[in-house]
């Protein structure tokens, strides 16, 4: 399946109620337990989703627009949320990753995006020359990657308690995506 640009931000709207619908209310015995040393809590999942909203998706997008590959992306730092989400209950977390989704899903309609600006190219830092088209898809897969972890690390609060149904359970199985490196 190739990006489509309407499919994807189908998908980028979903994920705020998503998340709110699965951890908003929950005791924080779910939500801020993790899988183990180096690895995420649902709290700092959305954390982390919020520091991609604001330095990450649409900043890189605009670049592309912008200045095409003649500057680089500046790095993502994975450990930046750390900062902005301390202090801060999961119910706040939730609420600003809502608003900062929707700001950023008009600021992308906003562009008004034509077929020829999704092969226009920009500079990952790590993965060289990037198009928008890809950057506009992995915004949408990494929202379902970090979906799929937020119930893997919940299900694994009960590893143990599902007694023999462990075999039985994939979620429980998959070998993760939650290191913090």
């Amino acid at each position: 399946m190739e990006q489509n640009l309407e499919h994807t931000i189908s998908l980028l709207a979903s994920t705020p109620a998503a998340l709110d619908a699965l951890l908003r209310d929950l005791p924080e015995a779910w939500t801020l337990r993790n899988e183990g040393e180096n690895t995420w809590s649902s709290f700092d999942v959305v954390g982390h989703l919020i520091d991609g909203e604001r330095v990450d998706w649409m900043p890189r997008a605009r670049m592309i627009m912008e200045s095409g590959e003649a500057r680089a992306f500046e790095p993502f730092d994975r450990g930046g949320y750390k900062r902005e989400s301390q202090g801060k209950r999961l119910a706040q977390l939730l609420d600003e990753f809502a608003e900062l989704r929707g700001a950023n899903l008009s600021d992308l309609r906003g562009l008004n995006l034509q077929q020829e600006d999704f092969e226009r190219r920009g500079r990952h830092p790590a993965f060289g020359v990037v198009t928008l088209s890809e950057l506009l898809a992995a915004w949408a897969a990494h929202d379902l990657t970090h979906l799929h972890q937020i119930s893997r690390i919940m299900a694994y609060q009960y590893r143990e308690a599902v007694g023999p149904w462990s075999s039985f359970l994939g979620v429980l199985q998959c070998a993760g995506h939650s290191s913090a490196q």
